[in-house]
């Protein structure tokens, strides 16, 4: 089932998606959570969309079946997209400010009201969500949520029935899965200037660095940020910095540095709709050529593109793995639409140690020497010729090494067995996935953008009986970026494109490859 959380910005319309999404994850339920949002801090029109299931379940859909409304725009903006069989719980059914007055409670409890309400709707026993209240809430704040939340429950009529299905799921985002894979891989200092939507990351390893032991340091801007990400990795220190958009243009510079220094350097760049401001609240996969040239001169970096909450974790700890073992630049690709929306899974992920300092700058083990001009091995600077042509082919003669490396990591995934082929990357995932029941056809999910995968690839593509690249962008960056490694040219035709900053849907997909149908 599909729920719609929608109000204006300020009436903390994620934290009550979310509250119900976590109730239903303790019970063992397949969860989604999206999130829309406009760039206001008040005022204005946003939404969530929570979905429910009994089977896995990896994006959203649009047809509606409980709404509710913490305002009568929610109902105006979203009564076309309700389902035959629709409930709404609105602000004409909960008075919430009646009620407030009437018990003399804060008036931020407005969610909590809603959130029993919701609860009885769906069947499931109040105690479940004063669960959730005590994991987050103490004091007289969780006492006025409590009775707030009562209050609601008595408002409304049940109307399904979610009983216990499973075991209790892990329930996050792409960002938190991120600053998790970092934590995880020893981190010690975090520098960031809050960019939406890398602006999570933030906020959530600076809740957990006392926890864990580490820094989180924000500077006066990206500039300072991976200026000092690559200044304390030079000095010994396990770094890390995130970004989106125009911060990530102002860091280019120091990605160039990194390359002719070869002092480790992990970035997570966040996509979101531009060019320029864009739509900063939005989603895109236009930021992919950026990811992959930015920086003057030639050198190499390790790309990686997760596609769930989980993979955010894996992957940044092996970027993490891959850039303090060779001294490289490694960037963890993702966007909104993975940032922010939370998916389930069931088993932990899978962590590589790499807490141990293999990288030789650490204070006190040698004397390090580093420089952003071209130099001898022992990092003296030099301008003769053959000197400068040996530095360029010493630099990249390390990429044999890493490539054998990446050989033990899933550069790629493949899902389904049907005829046809679907090639993607990153938050495209989750709706793909979700549309395979449908089509005869199978997944590749490309994981490691660079190096490229060329010969998995190409293969996929040869034994397809037809195939097609869906991406979040105008021109098909991913479409072009196959081109280039495989030789096989991809027509207007085969590019599932979608650029009006919101993400594919299963339903985008089905529709666009009707001829697929099963």
């Amino acid at each position: 089932m599909n729920i719609l959380f929608g109000g204006k910005a300020g009436q903390g319309i994620n934290e009550l998606s979310i509250m119900i999404g976590k109730v239903a994850t303790n019970l063992g339920y397949w969860v989604f959570n999206y999130k829309d949002y406009q760039s206001l801090i008040r005022g204005g029109h946003n939404f969530n969309v929570l979905c429910i299931s009994d089977k896995p379940i990896k994006s959203y859909d649009n047809k509606i079946d409980l709404l509710v409304a913490l305002d009568q725009n929610t109902i105006e903006f979203h009564k076309d997209e309700l389902s035959d069989k629709n409930e709404i719980i609105s602000e004409e059914i909960i008075n919430s400010r009646g009620l407030i007055r009437e018990h003399k409670l804060d008036k931020k409890v407005v969610n909590a009201i809603y959130a029993g309400s919701v609860i009885k709707k769906l069947g499931i026993e109040l105690n479940e969500l004063e669960s959730v209240f005590n994991e987050n809430f103490s004091g007289e704040i969780l006492k006025h949520d409590i009775l707030a939340a009562k209050l609601g429950n008595e408002l409304v009529e049940e109307k399904y029935s979610l009983k216990k299905v499973g075991d209790k799921k892990y329930f996050i985002n792409g960002n938190y899965g991120i600053a998790i894979g970092a934590i995880a891989s020893g981190l010690d200092i975090y520098f960031a200037y809050p960019m939406s939507p890398a602006t999570t990351i933030l906020h959530d390893l600076a809740k957990k660095q006392i926890e864990y032991n580490y820094v989180v340091h924000q500077p006066e801007n990206e500039l300072g940020a991976i200026n000092n990400t690559i200044g304390a990795a030079f000095a010994g220190a396990k770094t890390f910095t995130s970004t989106s958009g125009g911060g990530f243009d102002l860091m280019s510079e120091t990605l160039s540095l990194q390359g002719i220094s070869e002092i480790p350097l992990v970035v997570a760049l966040i996509q979101r709709q531009g060019p320029g401001t864009g739509a900063p609240t939005y989603t895109s996969q236009g930021d992919l050529n950026a990811a992959l040239y930015s920086g003057h001169g030639d050198f190499s970096r390790i790309l990686i593109a997760p596609g769930d909450a989980k993979e955010c974790i894996e992957l940044t700890n092996q970027a993490f793995y891959l850039s303090y073992k060779f001294g490289l630049l490694s960037i963890i690709l993702s966007d909104k639409h993975l940032a922010e929306d939370m998916i389930c899974f069931e088993k932990p992920p899978e962590i590589l140690d790499v807490k141990d300092r293999n990288h030789p700058n650490y204070p006190g083990k040698t004397i390090v020497k580093a420089t952003s001009y071209e130099h001898l091995p022992n990092k003296e600077t030099t301008e003769d010729p053959i000197e400068i042509k040996k530095g360029i082919e010493r630099r990249l003669e390390k990429i044999k090494d890493y490539e054998k490396e990446i050989e033990n990591f899933k550069t790629t995934k493949i899902y389904g067995n049907g005829k046809n082929l679907i090639i993607g990357f990153g938050s495209t995932k989750g709706a793909i996935l979700d549309s395979l029941d449908e089509l005869n056809a199978k997944f590749l999910q490309i994981l490691y953008l660079e190096p490229f995968p060329k010969d998995k690839v190409k293969k996929m593509i040869e034994d397809s009986q037809d195939f097609i690249v869906v991406e979040n962008n105008v021109v098909g960056q991913l479409s072009d970026l196959i081109t280039k490694h495989t030789g096989i040219i991809i027509p207007k035709e085969k590019r599932l494109l979608k650029y009006d900053a919101m993400p594919f849907t299963p339903h985008d997909i089905v529709n666009s490859l009707v001829r697929w149908k099963k």
